[in-house]
């Protein structure tokens, strides 16, 4: 697979986890609403999208040719770009 059809590969992804957990804009608001409880301090929907990313790079540096955690890679930073557009 080449990158182009890697992104339409990670654009699948993002496309089915928004009919599954709806628009992405709303869950990382939700998301970063819980973490900010959990942890006292105020996390806002583009910090959440950014944790998620480096939960994903923590992962890669185990193993850098895992599949999965590269599409999600791909689609956390789509998101991050859907929240920071909404912002």
């Amino acid at each position: 697979m080449n990158a182009e059809e890697f992104l339409e590969h990670a654009a699948g992804v993002v496309a089915r986890r928004r009919r599954e957990y709806g628009e992405p804009a709303d869950l990382f608001c939700d998301i970063a609403k819980r973490w900010s409880l959990v942890l006292g301090v105020e996390v806002s929907p583009a910090q959440a999208a950014l944790c998620m990313l480096d939960v994903k790079m923590a992962r890669l540096t185990r193993d850098p040719r895992h599949a999965d955690s590269i599409t999600d890679v791909a689609g956390y930073s789509s998101v991050l770009w859907e929240v920071m557009r909404d912002a």
